[in-house]
């Protein structure tokens, strides 16, 4: 895999973390607006930030709700991966607010996505095709629906929402089991029989193996919690080593 199918994933419009990301090669990152810090003033500043930066994201909306889809797209997002769908017909419901009529009902507003002009009858089509929607599985119920859901004209991909979809199966803790990993591989096969891409959440050596193996699109390797965990780890381990630290 390229760097470029490489994602990053923020919880807060940390600007200088997305030169920094840049700087070392990132250009994915997917925001967290369902459990993040984003507002819609500061969302509206990050995602004009990254659209001039050249930076691709992937918004996690903060429900399934059509407002909430709406708004990101509207903003800049380049895609919305869906939260919290109960099944197909839920799902066929909430990713309709993802496209523009006749394929969803997305409604229309003059703004970026559109460089604020009025815009011709085919920019409807072509931003359906340019932007795109991820159902998330996180649910035993999307789960069970999940071949269902891949084949909607309203969904353009898979992502699967481990540690949700281990809770809600009864398993607890997201540990990466057999039982994981089956869950996983129901979703993949559902996105490859429509012909559709699959992108996970990989924090592990071994998540990644299993999402290159299993053909992801794109693979979110690390959060920037963790980008900060790691690096003030690394900073006191190299202090111990230089006996600066006791």
């Amino acid at each position: 895999m390229q760097q470029d199918g490489l994602v990053l994933w923020m919880s807060s419009p940390l600007i200088g973390l997305v030169e920094i990301a840049q700087l070392c090669g990132f250009s994915n990152i997917i925001i967290d607006v369902e459990h993040g810090s984003f507002d819609l003033e500061g969302l509206d500043r990050f995602l004009a930030f990254t659209k001039a930066k050249g930076i691709s994201v992937i918004a996690k909306t903060q429900s399934p709700a059509t407002d909430a889809i709406q708004q990101v797209l509207d903003f800049g997002a380049d895609a919305v991966v869906v939260p919290h769908l109960q099944g197909v017909e839920h799902a066929r419901q909430v990713t309709a607010a993802a496209k523009y009529p006749l394929l969803g009902i997305r409604s229309y507003m003059t703004g970026r996505v559109n460089d604020y002009t009025r815009p011709s009858t085919e920019f409807f089509g072509i931003e359906n095709r340019r932007t795109r929607c991820y159902a998330m599985i996180e649910t035993a119920e999307s789960l069970e629906e999940v071949e269902e859901i891949a084949a909607l004209d309203t969904v353009d991909g898979i992502f699967p929402g481990p540690s949700d979809l281990a809770l809600a199966r009864g398993r607890g803790a997201y540990a990466f089991t057999d039982a994981d990993r089956r869950d996983l591989v129901r979703c993949v096969n559902a996105a490859r029989a429509v012909g559709k891409p699959w992108m996970m959440p990989a924090w592990t050596p071994a998540e990644r193996a299993f999402a290159l193996e299993h053909g992801a699109e794109r693979i979110i390797v690390s959060t920037q919690s963790m980008i900060l965990r790691q690096g003030l780890n690394a900073t006191l381990q190299a202090l111990k080593d230089e006996a600066v630290l006791g």
